[in-house]
């Protein structure tokens, strides 16, 4: 992570909530679609700490060349991925939008510059933290 990237995401607003709803696990898949139009037309880069299934190795060799749009990422995600360590930035141009982060498939962390985006999840995901 470059240092301008670290600056922009510690300006970041951000919250937290258990990545188990009940018997529901919320998937990198169900987050992405859940940012709606906010996410659509961003660039992603995914980190993983662990690989948990093939597909991740797919998602790390796309963002190390100039990473991929959001379908395509969703298309790696689905059906069922459980991670266990892993980041997805999202990027329109060189700018950070948004950072998705999953610790040890316990908890998300997500931070975006746009406060609807936090607001429509703090909505649908109850129990949320702020960062």
């Amino acid at each position: 992570m470059s240092r301008d990237t670290a600056a922009v995401e510690a300006g970041m607003k951000g919250i937290r909530f258990h990545a188990w709803r009940g018997k529901h696990y919320v998937t990198l898949a169900e987050l992405l679609v859940r940012l709606g139009n906010f996410g659509l037309g961003l660039t992603w880069r995914v980190e993983f700490d662990e690989i948990v299934d093939p597909r991740c190795v797919e998602m790390e060799r796309r963002s190390a060349d100039a990473g991929m749009d959001t379908l395509t990422l969703l298309s790696l995600t689905t059906p069922f991925l459980q991670l266990i360590d892993a980041e997805a930035r999202g990027f329109a141009g060189d700018e950070l939008m948004v950072v998705l982060t999953e610790f040890d498939s316990s908890s998300w962390d997500v931070r975006a510059v746009d406060e609807r985006v936090l607001s429509d999840l703090r909505h649908h995901y109850p129990g949320v933290e702020a960062l």
